[in-house]
């Protein structure tokens, strides 16, 4: 290695013309051989002068190779100067560029923004439902979801929920995995008095921390000692926001008591700040399951023994594989656990369904909930508002693609004189490529922030209780908009790039604007109707949505839940008998009669999109009223119908009159008197309930139908009874008042929490927001259709206008000339306005072919509206049209009033 500085100083080989191995081993041979010349010339022997050339050269291959290397380490980094120098010229020369034209920097930037934007925003809501790991999960590929498939009516169902014994039996009789994790959110009352309010509290199994082995910000974490059946310790790791917010971040809290459900619950550690767990928002706190279990079902020593009993489900389960075992050998072994738990369900409950008819199937499922077999339609709309933001950036892109173009189109002699003088097309390309994605990177920007903002509106609609992140420190996000800025700037770069790869050198030098000044360009309309066609499935889309809603909006309730408040009295381990609770409900309906504002209220038992009751019921002449339907009890006192605004359609309502020992009487919905005596007078008709030993009921009223569990198909088969010969159930009660409900509800709740005893508390809850999540999907759909439609036609409005205005600016001469020629205003417009008209009925052609296409997949989000309405369809098409016909109108008038002098002197 003593001749490596020689080398260094003699090395100097052009490398990007030179193979390098083969010029070093030339170079060192050369001076090898000239050694032993110079030798041999001394007088040494050929055999002596080798030996010697190798003494002093030493290791050949050794020095080859370091030769090697350095000529490799000076090629890369001339090359690597050679590209940062073209990149740092190109970026200069595209900033320069777009200082000069600020006007179409802004619109492009604003342009992309929109659809860089609106794919963010759809990314930040849809990636912890469908995509996103939760946070601290060690090992995310490893980590499932259980779900039972079982066969009922010939239709498949997938059950998420488990009792403990499941639990327990598939903890102990599988072997494919390392853990088995059960847990079970639940919303519980926190503190005491009227300064109760009911948090999220969720309960886990102590394998919850080998799936999440974090460190508490403060004290510890529960142990497989505190969460021993049947009765786990009352402890709790509280959230690091419920630390802050409630607790004030103090770090003497460990020790501490929280009165929680009917339980105490001393704090034993505080949660990272990032620790949401298996949900999708962080709940206050985490305890033991077998203590939730405790504070939910039963008391120390007595009631339901939960962790016996296979009725009770209320577990969801999350598994964790051992590593090397795949989800196929994990499925089978789950499987066959699954049926020896179902085996020994059928052996302790005779009358349960028999395994054979349920075919279980068990599964294995992604973590994310949403991305199981039970989505939700929330989640089935944002799937398709995803497609429906990467047609606003496509629409985006092919919109800045045509200004891109137009550009370049008025920079083609000067394109074409580079290529002359040498350019070449690679380096022209590269500087247009830079522009686009300098364009890209200003649109990401803008983005961004519009997500930072329209993502909480969003996420307030699809998924209110879902944990809000922020966009600019979200690593995820980022990359997503970073990729997404890519793609922009490669589809809006292949315009100009194929410009520049089909450049015509000899005719464009020759060019001048009398010349060859006009160029159709068949990239540039393609563009234009690619826009329109896109921007008319969204459109169709939009005013499909917008139809549901408002005949959603438009279904008759059968009540007026805007200012109906439900009450539910929960006692918290407060000892009371029935009739003590019934006692208390009717003073809670005195009381709430008493408050200022109150209209009406009544006791109830079952309440809409909430909870129902039933009992079986026995009908004269009908040998078995279940195969009619499934029937709901209304357990009510006399002001129930006036409370819930619910119309009496025949005979009468029912009174405070229809006490114990009077006639017994109810009212049935006109569906159940439909159902029970088609064609008949219901009046006077005979029901038994709970047995057929029992005194019939006489119909006395016939009430309107409600909604009661589904705005669509919902058979509205109810029946009404007075509670006071029925009394059964002692759950809440309706409040109707003269304000709407979302003002009064939290008032009424403070008044009335005086009437409860020791630890009981209430809580109300307007009837509107039960209802809410039903039509969310709806609201969804409507409002961001609306929205990215929009966008889309403003977008593709400007292109179209765009495009007129620069062919009507080539034009100028040809129009100029016909207007010396005696052309008349009215001809020039048809000409210019016509050429637009047809690009657009090509375009409004193609997207109702497209809207009918997606159609089939689109009906099922849909509510009583068919996709392929003509009136919607030909209401779209009249819309782009006459954007089309606005848009050209006004470089149509300005082509049809050329001076003929002016347009034919210019150059």
């Amino acid at each position: 290695m003593t001749m490596l500085p020689r080398f260094r100083r003699l090395f100097r080989i052009d490398r990007g013309a030179v193979d390098v191995p083969v010029a070093v081993a030339d170079e060192l041979q050369f001076h090898f051989d000239m050694t032993i010349d110079e030798l041999l010339a001394a007088g040494k022997s050929r055999e002596e002068a080798t030996r010697e050339a190798h003494r002093r050269f030493g290791d050949l291959e050794q020095t080859r190779l370091g030769l090697q290397h350095i000529g490799r380490v000076r090629v890369t980094r001339e090359r690597r100067a050679q590209w940062w120098s073209g990149m740092s010229q190109d970026l200069r020369y595209a900033l320069r560029g777009l200082r000069l034209s600020p006007g179409f920097t802004i619109g492009v930037m604003l342009t992309l923004g929109l659809g860089i934007g609106a794919n963010a925003t759809m990314f930040s809501i849809i990636d912890p439902l469908l995509f996103r790991a939760p946070s601290h999960l060690a090992h995310p590929d490893l980590v499932n979801r259980v779900h039972l498939a079982t066969q009922y009516q010939g239709k498949e169902f997938f059950r998420a929920n488990y009792s403990y014994r499941t639990f327990l039996d598939l903890s102990r009789d599988t072997h494919s995995f390392a853990d088995f994790v059960g847990y079970w959110p639940r919303n519980l009352a926190v503190g005491d008095g009227t300064e109760t309010q009911e948090r999220r509290v969720t309960g886990v199994s102590a394998s919850f921390w080998q799936l999440f082995p974090v460190r508490p910000e403060l004290g510890r974490l529960f142990s497989a000692q505190e969460d021993k059946v049947p009765f786990g310790e009352n402890v709790i790791v509280v959230s690091w926001p419920y630390w802050q917010s409630q607790l004030g971040g103090r770090r003497d809290v460990l020790g501490q008591h929280l009165h929680i459900g009917k339980l105490d619950y001393t704090i034993i550690g505080v949660a990272p700040r990032d620790l949401i767990g298996l949900e999708l928002t962080h709940p206050m706190g985490f305890v033991p399951l077998t203590s939730m279990a405790t504070n939910s079902f039963e008391d120390r020593g007595a009631g339901r023994r939960y962790y016996d009993s296979y009725s009770m489900n209320w577990l969801q389960l999350v598994a964790e594989r051992k590593p090397g075992v795949s989800v196929a050998a994990a499925t089978a072994d789950l499987q066959q656990a699954m049926i020896r738990s179902l085996e020994q369900k059928s052996a302790l409950q005779p009358g349960s369904d028999p395994i054979a008819s349920l075919k279980p199937r068990a599964m294995l499922s992604p973590i994310q909930f949403e991305a199981g077999p039970n989505r939700s339609t929330a989640t089935k709309v944002g799937t398709w508002l995803v497609g429906v933001a990467l047609l606003v950036l496509v629409i985006a892109c092919a919109n800045v693609g045509n200004l891109l173009l137009a550009r370049a189109l008025r920079r083609r002699r000067e394109i074409a004189l580079r290529l002359a003088l040498g350019v070449t097309r690679g380096r022209l390309l590269a500087q247009l490529l830079t522009e686009s994605l300098l364009l890209a990177t200003l649109g990401a920007g803008f983005g961004l922030l519009l997500a930072s903002w329209g993502g909480s509106v969003v996420r307030h609609t699809l998924t209110p209780d879902a944990e809000a992140g922020g966009v600019f420190s979200d690593p995820r996000m980022l990359a997503f908009a970073a990729l997404t800025m890519l793609v922009a700037a490669l589809l809006c770069g292949v315009a100009p790039a194929v410009m520049v790869l089909r450049a015509d050198l000899a005719g464009a030098l020759k060019s001048g604007s009398r010349e060859g000044g006009y160029h159709r360009s068949r990239l540039r309309v393609g563009l234009l109707v690619v826009q329109g066609a896109l921007s008319v499935v969204l459109l169709v889309g939009a005013a499909l949505f917008v139809s549901s809603l408002r005949q959603v909006r438009a279904q008759p309730l059968g009540y007026d839940a805007d200012k109906v408040t439900y009450v539910e009295q929960n006692l918290r381990g407060t000892a009371l008998t029935d009739d003590q609770r019934y006692l208390l409900l009717d003073r809670l309906v005195q009381r709430a009669q008493e408050l200022p504002g109150v209209v009406a209220a009544s006791r109830t038992t079952s309440v809409p999109f909430y909870m129902d009751w039933g009992e079986p019921l026995f009908v004269p002449g009908i040998d078995s009223v279940s195969k009619r339907g499934d029937f709901v009890l209304q357990a009510v006192t006399g002001g129930y119908f006036r409370t819930m605004g619910t119309r009496i359609v025949q005979g009468r309502a029912l009174s405070d009159a229809d006490r114990a020992g009077t006639e017994m009487v109810m009212v049935v919905s006109q569906s159940m008197a439909r159902a029970l005596w088609p064609g008949e007078n219901p009046i006077g008709k005979c029901v038994k309930i709970a047995a057929d030993t029992l005194p019939c009921r006489g119909v006395v009223g016939v009430a309107e139908d409600i909604k009661r569990g589904s705005l669509s198909d919902d058979p509205g088969l109810m029946y009404y009874v007075p509670i006071l010969q029925y009394p059964v159930g002692a759950f809440g009660i309706f409040v109707r008042t003269s304000a709407p409900a979302t003002e009064t509800a939290d008032g009424i709740r403070r008044a009335l929490q005086a009437e409860m005893p020791g630890n009981a508390y209430l809580t109300a809850q307007p009837l509107a927001d039960l209802i809410a999540p039903e039509m969310r999907s709806w609201e969804l759909g409507a409002t961001m259709f609306t929205v990215f439609g929009g966008l889309a036609l403003l977008v593709a409005s400007i292109g179209l206008y765009s495009v007129i205005a620069y062919t009507v600016a080539q034009r100028r001469q040809e129009l100029g000339v016909r207007v010396a020629l005696g052309a008349s205003v009215r001809s020039v417009l048809q000409l210019v306005v016509g050429d637009a008209m047809r690009m657009m009925a090509i375009a409004v052609a193609l997207g109702i072919a497209g809207a009918l296409l997606a159609a089939r997949w689109v009906a099922p989000l849909l509510f009583h509206t068919s996709p392929r309405d003509p009136l919607i369809l030909g209401g779209v098409a009249a819309a782009l049209l006459l954007v089309g016909l606005a848009a050209s109108f006004a470089p149509a008038w300005r082509a049809a009033h050329i001076d003929p002098a002016t347009a034919l002197r210019s150059e």
